[in-house]
Order: structure tokens, then C-alpha cells, then sequence
């Protein structure tokens, strides 16, 4: 069969004046959400998938903030477990499979290998990943074994190896947290759903003392639009609380912010640091947290920190001190220690932790990191916390809350358990999320990427004039940023090399007829995730 530039019904357009055109119809939708992150994208896709009419609106690029800044794991929470939250780990168990069977081409099993070096650290650790097996029951991805130091080698080859008694190997998932994040919003699009990128709300609308819409702007053109709804969802993670101020100020309320943001460093390294398809895990460092090095699309991830920080940047900056940590403490347990000069990319996520009543913010480690679910007087939903894995839970949280406020009929939930994402390929995945990027990722509508104009034009391994077309054509993509940092991951993995291609992505934007690609705020930014903060940075951070 000949290909051809038509896609399949699979592939929705997503023509920006199309979509602001149907935003300006005057309709009063059954749900607004707030927030293009994953919980915002799981929320609209569970309620389109229930038949509720759903409009989104996120301010920037959808996983623009922590949802696309993620360490990539889909996991149950080792450390959870330890902490005795055992509820939290069994319900993310749970939501870890339904997230590998309903998106196998961006999210899949991952084996981790935890070194011991102390005798006693094998049956000790071991123990406890026993029971997460039994905690996953048939949910499990593989059972956990216990290995020798040749066999810790072999899975490693490597890591540390002098002193290296042993170690345990168990099974988790890995996924790519931006185009899941894509998949997601593409699929409600699918059933109905109204989706718009870099339309931020100014303020919100209240009717006989009740939240009843939102008006928003279009940051390309400054627009305003008037979006009405029966029923209000804040999800826009750790910037809930200035949400909740638009509604306590129309109200003439008081706020009490509900958030404590927690900074979570990753740094990129090439693959030959750690050359396998095992990802080391540390259980407890010099902190006490846990240090990962996950293979990750032809690279190494690092990480990650838990620093509390007083602000909500939009692209928060790594100390100094953090990077000195991740890279001092990965030179514990690699052969030959990273350093500043082998980093390519450095990358930082803020985490919305709930506080609870008598918290100052300071200790973010000790801080849930279960979901909370609340509804204020005027009756605007607001949901934070939580992770990755459970999105799919939380939407379902989320929609019951709204029935249980009577802002939306009851339906019962789900439907979502069993609905493959948008390009879910029917056959098993050959390649791996830790393999190099690539069309892969796309699932089935990889063939529809080729049919377009310069698929044989690469940009980059992994990268396509194709594949930025498809970004624009399909995938709500705006700017340069929005190519080569979520719809193919370089700026994450590579920012030197991201820099180089930016030009020529900008080039295939305009033709696309984006007017503004914002090349050079992605320059800029580009620079930003290459350099390395010391020191003599502190006091700029």
C-alpha cells in the first residue's frame, strides 16, 4: 500500500484556530479544568470518556512544569513501603499495570538492581521487595531474586565493584512522561474533549456565590474568552494556590496555601557510565533518600534531590549543592564517577506536597505524598499531590468529588481501567524505553509520521522533519520548546545538541504556519539545562 499524507481517524487535527474557534462558541460545558498536567489530563480524559462535555485549559504547553520532568518511573513506591504506607503503595501497584497495558509504547517494564556492599544489606533489602511482590500479587512484573557478584556484574557491569557482595533485582516500569502526557489529552480529544495550549485563565467567574467559569486569554494573539461550566476543576499542581486565590478573591475570602513545593534535580550522563538495560537504585544515601541511574533513551537519568524551595519558578534552577550531591554520590557506586564536564543536561521538577495544618514548610521529605482532594465554599475542585502512576486513580477521585458536590450526575467510574491510550499498537513492543528515541514512541501512528513530508529528512537520530510536522499537524506543538523538549525529548537528554537543531525546527515551524516559534527564549533556555550551577552560582539560584 501506497502512503499518503491522510491520517487516519486516529490522528485528530489540532489547528490552533480551529480549536480557539470552537473555545469562542458560547456553550456552558459540564466540566472546566484547569491545568494540562497529568492530573488535568486525566481528569478531562476520564470525564469525556464518561460523556461529560470537557474543555482544558493550560497556560503554557501541556507538561510544561513537573509533568514532564518526572525521574520516568511508573512504580509502586519502594520507599513508600518503608515508610509503612501501605495503602498508597498497593493502589499504585495496581495503577503501574493499568498504565503499561493501556500505553505499551511509552511506558514498559524495567528491571532495577540494588547493589549491596554490607552483608547484611541483601536479605534486609530483599525482605521488603518480597513483600512488594506480594503486595502487586498478579499485578507483579517479575518475581525479585537475589544475586550473586558475578550476576550483579552481569546486570551491571559497571558499577562498583570492589566490596560488591551482592545484590537484589526486581521489576518496575519506565515511561516517557511528556508524550504520555501528550497521549493522554490527544485521546480525550478523541471522545469530544476541548484541549487548548497557551490559553492561561486571568480570572474566575462566580454566579450566586458559585464558581460557574473561567475567562481566559490566548497569549498569541491576547485574546479574551469567556469559558462556562457547571463544574471547575483546579489542577494546575503546585500552582494550585493561585487558583484558589482567584476564587477566595472573588469570593472575599481569606487562603490558607495548601502547598509546599519540594525541588527534584535529574542530570543526564551518556549511556557508556552505566552501558545496560537495568536500571541501580540506592536505598538510602548520605540524606537518606533514594539514588537512582536509569537507563533512559540512550541515556543515563541521575537523580533525584527533595529541597524545599520557596517559590514556584516555571524553570527552576538547580543549587549547586544538589549537583555536588547526585554526582558525589553516584561516583559511590559507579566505576568511573560523572562529572560537570559529562553532563548534558540538567533539569529540575517541582513537587506539590500537601501540607498539613501545623507545617512551616520545612522538612519536604516527611510531607505526603498521597493525592488531596478538596471543594471550597464557592465550589471550585481543586486536586494536588500525588504522582505519575496514580493520575488514572486521582481523575477518578477528582470526578467523584465533583457528583458528590452536585456539580456534575452521577456515572459511574471505570471506564478508563481498560482504554488504550492513542497510538497503543495491538502487537508487543519490540523496542525499549531505554533504547535511543525514535518513532517507537509514536505506536501505531508511526507509519502516519513517515507519510508526511520529510521522513527521510533527520534532523538528529530520532528526530524527523516529519516528526516536527506531526508535532504541529497533531500534537498541539507551538514553539521550538515545545518540539525538542516534550514531543521528542533532546533538549531533556542533550541540550547542547537540542541548541544546534533549534534553528532548523524553528524553520519547519514557520512553514507550518506558526508565526512565533520562539527560537530565541528556547536558546536561552537550552543554555540553561547545559550549564552546570557552582558555587559561584548560589546566590543567582
Amino acid at each position: 500500500m501506497i502512503a499518503t499524507e491522510q491520517p487516519t481517524p486516529s490522528a485528530l487535527p489540532t489547528d490552533r484556530a480551529a480549536l480557539l474557534q470552537r473555545l469562542a462558541q458560547p456553550q456552558t460545558y459540564d466540566l472546566l479544568v484547569i491545568g494540562g498536567g497529568a492530573t488535568g489530563l486525566g481528569v478531562a480524559l476520564d470525564a469525556a470518556a464518561r460523556g461529560f462535555s470537557v474543555v482544558l485549559l493550560e497556560s503554557l504547553d501541556f507538561a510544561k512544569g513537573t509533568s514532564s520532568r518526572a525521574t520516568k518511573l511508573v512504580h509502586g513506591g519502594v520507599r513508600y513501603l518503608a515508610q509503612g504506607n501501605i495503602g498508597l503503595v498497593r493502589e499504585a501497584l495496581h495503577e503501574r499495570t493499568t498504565l503499561l497495558h493501556n500505553a505499551p509504547h511509552l511506558a514498559q517494564p524495567l528491571a532495577f538492581v540494588m547493589p549491596s556492599y554490607k552483608w547484611w544489606e541483601t536479605p534486609f533489602y530483599g525482605a521488603g521487595l518480597v513483600a512488594y511482590d506480594a503486595l502487586a500479587g498478579r499485578a507483579g512484573l517479575g518475581a525479585t531474586q537475589f544475586l550473586g557478584r558475578m550476576q550483579t556484574l552481569q546486570c551491571l557491569p559497571t558499577v562498583q565493584a570492589e566490596g560488591l557482595k551482592g545484590a537484589v533485582k526486581y521489576w518496575d516500569g519506565q515511561f516517557d512522561d511528556a508524550r504520555l502526557a501528550l497521549a493522554l489529552a490527544r485521546s480525550a480529544a478523541q471522545r469530544g474533549a476541548l484541549l487548548v495550549n497557551y490559553c492561561p485563565v486571568r480570572e474566575l467567574l462566580h454566579e450566586g456565590g458559585k464558581v460557574s467559569g473561567a475567562v481566559c486569554e490566548d497569549l498569541e494573539t491576547g485574546r479574551r474568552l469567556t469559558v462556562r461550566a457547571r463544574a471547575v476543576v483546579n489542577a494546575t499542581g503546585v500552582w494550585v494556590d493561585e487558583v484558589r486565590a482567584l476564587d477566595a478573591q472573588a469570593a472575599g475570602r481569606t487562603l490558607k496555601p495548601m502547598v509546599a513545593p519540594s525541588q527534584g534535580v535529574h542530570i543526564v550522563v551518556d549511556r557508556d557510565f552505566l552501558p545496560s538495560d537495568h536500571a541501580l537504585l540506592v536505598p538510602k544515601t548520605a540524606d537518606g533518600r533514594v539514588l537512582f541511574a536509569v537507563p533512559w533513551l540512550g541515556k543515563v537519568i541521575l537523580g533525584t534531590t527533595d529541597s524545599p524551595r520557596q517559590d514556584h519558578a516555571r524553570e527552576p534552577q538547580a543549587f549547586p549543592e544538589e549537583v555536588a550531591f547526585i554526582l558525589g554520590e553516584a561516583a559511590k557506586y559507579l566505576r568511573r564517577a560523572p562529572t560537570a564536564a559529562d553532563v548534558r543536561s540538567i533539569w529540575v521538577g517541582l513537587r506539590p506536597l500537601v501540607k498539613p495544618a501545623d507545617d512551616e514548610g520545612g522538612n519536604t521529605k516527611a510531607i505526603s505524598r498521597e493525592h488531596t482532594v478538596l471543594a471550597s465554599a464557592s465550589g471550585l475542585v481543586t486536586v494536588t499531590g500525588g504522582k505519575w502512576t496514580t493520575y488514572r486513580a486521582m481523575a477518578e477521585d477528582v470526578l467523584q468529588k465533583c457528583m458528590d458536590e452536585r456539580l456534575l450526575a452521577q456515572r459511574p467510574a471505570g471506564i478508563t481501567v481498560d482504554l488504550p491510550l492513542v497510538g497503543a499498537p495491538s502487537q508487543p513492543v519490540r523496542h525499549r524505553m531505554c533504547d535511543a528515541q525514535g518513532l517507537h514512541s509514536y505506536g501505531s501512528e508511526a507509519d502516519q509520521v513517515q507519510a508526511l513530508p520529510g521522513a527521510s529528512q533527520w534532523l538528529a537520530p530520532g528526530l524527523s522533519e516529519a516528526m516536527v510536522r506531526f508535532a504541529v499537524r497533531y500534537e498541539y506543538a507551538r514553539t521550538v520548546e515545545d518540539v525538542l523538549a516534550r514531543r521528542c525529548r533532546l533538549l531533556f537528554l542533550d541540550a547542547r545538541q537540542a541548541a544546534q537543531l533549534a534553528p532548523q525546527v524553528a524553520d519547519i515551524l514557520r512553514s507550518e504556519g506558526v508565526q512565533r516559534p520562539a527560537l530565541a527564549e528556547f536558546e536561552a533556555l537550552a543554555q540553561q539545562y547545559s550549564h552546570v550551577p557552582s558555587p559561584a552560582d548560589a546566590a543567582t539560584v
